[in-house]
């Protein structure tokens, strides 16, 4: 009758009706096991609705790119205009949809625009749907000369009634990824980043979901857009439903006005969608991410270095003799990497000169960097520098000779945003410049690692050149820059540095190794930035660092032992003068990156498990090993509670019929505990219990002061 393509994979069904004009999802969700030709068409014809008075003649039927011809009256699939004209899309079959294992090709063509549009979606083997497409004005068009204004594509699902509620994510500096729940209502929810990157306030998952769902329980269904610039994502329902679902799910890049403009012959190409269904709660979205990532040929491999990086330690005070004795107290605590961060580089003393001139400063290094790698290795440790490429202070040598390498207007660089601007890495000559220079440094001093930061927003990100919008260019440029260097210097490490966690997604981490989840590493915040940072990313790409007892972004003090546990299941590593530490706290910071090393293989390969709290004082967080026999939870404190006692609280993700000892770790430092008298398991320091208790009935917890934190380590008997 009809031709229907099922596609399954690792418990999720997507099921596509292939007929025209667009092909159109019958079923995303639920593995639906194998289904038959009539159980196929079966499902298409329950999936017909009834027509209502006052409605279209013929049933709404909602396609992968919906328009008003389908009297969809939502936001369009895609659009653009032809000097004004060419603005009623209608797309169609230009040939049959080709079907290839779990990959859909559909070649459409739309006689209004003049367009030819390559829609691909996979269901891959971890269960997400991947959803990209190739927009193409075909040589050979009508008019020639005129270019085609193209405002956008959009990867669209959708999504059944059931799912009733938002969760997305808002955000600033040193706050980044807050979680925020409301309603599907009736309308469109949409997010518009227009900050050249996905910003601290990115939407980053977008997930709906059935009523309460939380991290173990409910079934939902998520967004991402891996992409680094410009993003709209959006969660839309009408009175009258998305043909036989209730609303749509989805996103794309935002283009700017003028930022693609078609002649024939040309074609843009939109980002990958992600998409992911769950009816584990959000810890089974994150897991399906995190088995794709940790699948990638790119993923790192071996065991995440404990790093020291300078910044907190000394800021801009970069002396030989100091940073040397910094080396050595890093290695004798066990830390494997050392990062020298802002402050090397032409004229860079303070923050508002010198970002451009990527030459180290011979009136500070007056014999280069040269001393000081030299020593890292020594030691054993790994050499990284911290750069920020994409960025120029007015006082540099860079602005001074090239004004037109400035992504700004002729007219003039408007207001500055941590007094420094942004390079056109678009043009040629700059994008040159910064591949040779930054290339010629790793190969002079043998670097291994390089934070890669981005202190501002891309605003008026016009070219000087020609005076077009330039983000969606400056994102690609960017991306080759990351891809040359990492050509050219084979085993290099990136890390994405945004002002923290600026700028994570999926297709910056196509590209980098790990990324900073904030600048802000006050644990008392980084307890939830860290938890929905993962969400996305498996925690070994999550940096976590130790830093001072008094925080450089809240003035907040918070002891030792918990700073120490809140930075354990990450890409651990030390912000702090070691240099200036008694012998006391550098045992303990040793102590504590010895247990960490014993762990993080299970960091890296676990099951990253949540607890569902009815306390928002409290926090669990937990890595269960693959074969669930091996497991880390920390749990956290960050406020008082109304009530005395914590109560039993559940351990999520073990096997049932095992049992397991349970152990307080203590290389970490203990907790303060605000009762008389601790639980008697814990005054023992070690338990043994089945999974299925654990899971099912948990442990009593002790009441912890605000800003402390209990780790347990499990072992399978």
């Amino acid at each position: 009758m009809s031709s229907i393509a099922l596609l399954r994979a690792a418990g999720v069904s997507l099921v596509l009706d292939l007929n025209g004009p667009v092909p159109a999802v019958l079923h995303w969700g639920a593995d639906l096991g194998e289904l038959d030709g009539p159980d196929l068409d079966a499902l298409r014809l329950t999936g017909v609705l009834e027509v209502p008075h006052n409605s279209p003649d013929d049933p709404r039927r909602l396609s992968l790119l919906p328009f008003e011809r389908d009297m969809w009256s939502g936001t369009p699939g895609y659009a653009g205009h032809l000097a004004g004209t060419r603005t009623t899309p209608r797309p169609a079959l230009r040939s049959e949809a080709v079907v290839n294992g779990n990959v859909v090709e559909i070649p459409l063509a739309d006689p209004i625009t003049g367009l030819e549009i390559d829609l691909r979606i996979e269901l891959n083997r971890f269960g997400l749907v991947e959803v990209k497409h190739i927009v193409r004005r075909p040589a050979g068009d009508s008019d020639p000369e005129t270019p085609f204004d193209f405002s956008g594509v959009l990867a669209l699902l959708p999504v059944p009634s059931r799912a009733t509620e938002i969760l997305d994510f808002t955000g600033r500096w040193a706050r980044e990824r807050q979680p925020q729940r409301l309603p599907i209502v009736d309308g469109a929810h949409r997010r518009d980043m227009r900050r050249g990157k996905p910003g601290p306030g990115s939407p980053y998952v977008t997930i709906v979901g059935t009523q309460g769902f939380a991290s173990r329980a409910g079934e939902v269904w998520g967004v991402h857009l891996a992409w680094s610039g410009d993003t709209t994502w959006l969660v839309e329902r009408l009175p009258e439903p998305a043909g036989a679902f209730s609303s749509v799910l989805g996103g794309g890049e935002l283009l700017r006005a003028g930022e693609v403009r078609l002649l024939p012959g040309e074609e843009y190409a939109s980002p990958t969608a992600f998409f992911a269904w769950s009816d584990r709660g959000t810890d089974g979205v994150a897991d399906r991410f995190h088995q794709y990532l940790r699948a990638r040929a790119s993923h790192p491999s071996r065991p995440r270095p404990v790093i020291v990086n300078t910044w907190e330690a000394v800021y801009f005070d970069h002396r030989l003799e100091p940073l040397l004795e910094l080396v050595d107290r890093a290695a004798e605590v066990g830390v494997e990497r050392f990062v020298l961060d802002d402050g090397w580089f032409l004229g860079r003393r303070q923050d508002n000169a010198g970002l451009g001139d990527w030459q180290v400063d011979r009136a500070v290094w007056k014999d280069g960097l040269g001393p000081l790698a030299d020593r890292v290795r020594e030691r054993g440790l790994e050499f990284g520098l911290w750069f920020e490429p994409e960025m120029v202070n007015l006082d540099s040598e860079l602005a001074r000779d090239h004004p037109e390498w400035i992504l700004a207007p002729a007219e003039g660089e408007g207001p500055s945003e941590r007094q420094q601007y942004v390079v056109n890495l678009s043009h040629p000559e700059a994008f040159a410049y910064l591949l040779t220079s930054i290339s010629d440094l790793v190969a002079e001093y043998g670097i291994a690692y390089i934070k890669w930061d981005h202190n501002r927003l891309l605003q008026e990100a016009v070219s000087r050149v020609d005076g077009r919008p330039t983000v969606s260019a400056q994102t690609h440029a960017v991306y080759r820059l990351f891809d040359s260097l990492r050509e050219r210097h084979p085993g290099l490490e990136i890390e994405s540095c945004s002002s923290g966690g600026g700028r994570i997604d999926l297709g910056i981490l196509a590209r980098t190794d790990r990324v900073w989840a904030s600048d802000c590493i006050d644990p008392v915040e980084r307890v939830m930035i860290d938890r929905w940072t993962m969400q996305l990313l498996s925690p070994e790409l999550v940096g976590m660092h130790v830093g001072a007892p008094r925080s450089h972004t809240t003035a907040r003090e918070t002891d030792l032992s918990f700073r120490m546990a809140s930075a354990l299941l990450g890409h651990a590593g030390i912000e702090w003068n070691l240099n200036q530490r008694s012998p006391e706290e550098l045992e303990a910071i040793r102590s504590w990156i010895s247990f960490h090393k014993s762990v993080r293989g299970l960091v890296a390969s676990g099951t990253v498990v949540h607890g569902d709290l009815a306390d928002p004082a409290t926090a669990l967080t937990g890595v269960v090993a693959p074969e669930r026999d091996h497991a880390v939870f920390v749990y956290s404190r960050t406020g008082t509670s109304p009530t005395t006692q914590s109560g039993r609280v559940v351990l999520p993700g073990l096997e049932p019929s095992r049992k397991y000892s349970v152990r307080i770790v203590t290389e970490a430092g203990s907790p303060a505990f605000a009762a008389r008298v601790a639980p008697p398991w814990v005054v023992s320091g070690e338990v043994v219990l089945s999974g299925a208790a654990l899971s099912g009935v948990g442990l009593s917890m002790p009441t912890l002061h605000p800003a402390q934190a209990l780790v347990l380590e499990l072992r399978a008997q």
